[in-house]
C-alpha cells in the first residue's frame, strides 16, 4: 500500500509541475467572467443560465484533465525509460497500475473540486446559490465518474501509445455518456439480429450519464435518495475495478527492452 501511495504522490508532483489545473481554472474563470458580463435575461434566469453553463464547463474541463493525466502516466514512463527503474524496484505491475491510476484520479478529483468552487463563486457574485446537499451529491458522483474515466485511460495506455489511448478514451467515455442510454430506442425498430445486438451492447456499455446530476442541481429538484446514490457509486466502483483488472492483465504481460523504446 505504501508503494501505491508513493506512486500516486509522483503523479501529484508531476501535475503541479506542469500546472495543468491552474490553466483549466484560468480558462473556466475567463469563460465565467465573460458570462457574468452579460445581463440580458434578467437576474433570475441569468443565475440559472450561469449554473448550467458553469457546470457544463466544469464537466468538460474535468473530463479533459482526467483523460490527459491518466492516459499519459505509463506511456511517459516508457518514453523516458524510467519504467526500467520502476520495475527494477520491488514494485509489482499491479501496484504500478493502481498507483498511477490512484494518483491521476485523486489529482483530477481535487482539480474538479476547485472548478466547482470557481463556479460557485461566480454564481454567488450574481446573488445565486446551490442547494448544499444536491451540490455534495453532484460532486460525489462526478468524482465516481472520474474514477471510471481515469481507469479507462490507464487501461488503454497499457496497450496503446499515449495519443491513441487518450483519443480512444475520449471516444469510449463519450459514447458511454451520450449514446448508451439511447440504444433501446435504436433497437426498437431494428431487425431482430440488430435488435438483440443493440440490447446486449446496452447492458454491456458503461452508463456514464447516471453520474450526472447537473440538471437536479440547476433546477433545484433536490438530492436523490441515499439508496440510489450508493447504487450508482457502487456501479462506478465495479466499472473502475474491472478496468483496473483489465489494465493489470495486459500490463503484466508487457516486456520492455531498451532497444525497442529508443
Amino acid at each position: 500500500m505504501i508503494r501505491i501511495l508513493v506512486l500516486a504522490r509522483m503523479v501529484w508532483l508531476e501535475l503541479f509541475r506542469r500546472k495543468d489545473p491552474y490553466v483549466l481554472l484560468l480558462v473556466l474563470a475567463a469563460l465565467l467572467g465573460a458570462l457574468l458580463s452579460f445581463d440580458i435575461f434578467g437576474l433570475g434566469s441569468l443565475v440559472r443560465y450561469l449554473k448550467d453553463s458553469g457546470l457544463l464547463l466544469t464537466w468538460l474541463l474535468a473530463w479533459l484533465l482526467a483523460v490527459q493525466l491518466a492516459g499519459r502516466q505509463l506511456p511517459q514512463e516508457e518514453s523516458r525509460h524510467t519504467i526500467f527503474s520502476l520495475i527494477a524496484k520491488p514494485i509489482t505491475r499491479a501496484e504500478l497500475v493502481v498507483g498511477k491510476w490512484l494518483g491521476a484520479w485523486l489529482a483530477t478529483a481535487a482539480g474538479t473540486a476547485l472548478l466547482y468552487a470557481t463556479t460557485w463563486l461566480a454564481i454567488a457574485l450574481r446573488g445565486g446559490t446551490f442547494d448544499c446537499a444536491t451540490l455534495a451529491q453532484t460532486l460525489f458522483l462526478h468524482v465516481c465518474f472520474l474514477a471510471i474515466v481515469t481507469a479507462l485511460a490507464v487501461a488503454l495506455s497499457t496497450a496503446l501509445t499515449q495519443s491513441a489511448a487518450t483519443t480512444l478514451a475520449y471516444l469510449v467515455s463519450g459514447a458511454g455518456y451520450f449514446l448508451a442510454a439511447r440504444l433501446p430506442a435504436l433497437a426498437a425498430g431494428a431487425a431482430p439480429l440488430k435488435h438483440h445486438a443493440l440490447l446486449a451492447l446496452y447492458y454491456l456499455a458503461p452508463h456514464l450519464e447516471l453520474f450526472d446530476l447537473r440538471q437536479r442541481l440547476v433546477h433545484e429538484w433536490g438530492p436523490v435518495p441515499a439508496g440510489v446514490l450508493l447504487g450508482i457509486a457502487g456501479y462506478g466502483l465495479l466499472w473502475a475495478a474491472g478496468l483496473l483488472l483489465l489494465a493489470w492483465l495486459i500490463y503484466r504481460r508487457r516486456h520492455f527492452t531498451r532497444g525497442e523504446m529508443t
